[in-house]
């Protein structure tokens, strides 16, 4: 059973690693309040940097770069982690599929077709992301940041899930 499975299996793994390059930019930032996002609290105090996400701090990106990156991150934010809640459900949907009594692969290969279609999307949305970012970043920033997530996504390929593979590479990376 396990060898007819094992493409399926196969392509959900590339299809969730794929997907770390989009959640990691996505939870780059602290979550904040709908008031937050609203703009209704206070400004930082004077001296502070109002560049509330960590990535682009570790960047030094400019008040001026953030004033240009923060709206598009919000908005990019909110559409990859709806994105992301959807592929999470379809995924849980697959778990269900392979743990019923008797697996119907064809259901489950439709929904595996679903999540890598989400996928691309969100993919997609990375690389438009991306690209207009990079357009506000300087060359050096440009740099950094693609240092970052090529030291982030390598870790993505270690091996498949459940595999004991990846673990150490996370510590590695987040240490």
């Amino acid at each position: 059973m396990w060898q007819t499975m094992r493409p399926y299996l196969i392509s959900l793994s590339i299809a969730l690693n794929l997907s770390f390059l989009a959640m990691w930019i996505a939870h780059a930032a602290p979550v904040h309040t709908a008031d937050q996002v609203a703009g209704e609290v206070d400004s930082p105090r004077t001296g502070e940097s109002s560049v509330w996400c960590p990535l682009h701090r570790e960047l030094e990106v400019t008040e001026q770069q953030w004033q240009e990156i923060e709206p598009r991150l919000r908005q990019f934010q909110a559409s990859v982690g709806e994105l992301g809640a959807h592929v999470d459900r379809m995924r849980a949907e697959v778990i269900d599929l392979l743990a019923a009594e008797s697996p119907d692969l064809a259901a489950v290969r439709a929904k595996q077709d679903e999540i890598l279609e989400a996928k691309r999307t969100m993919q997609d949305m990375v690389a438009a992301h991306l690209i207009a970012e990079r357009q506000v970043l300087t060359a050096s920033q440009q740099q950094q940041l693609f240092q970052r997530l090529r030291d982030r996504t390598r870790c993505a390929a270690i091996g498949p899930p459940m595999s004991g593979r990846g673990q150490p590479c996370y510590q590695a990376v987040t240490k």
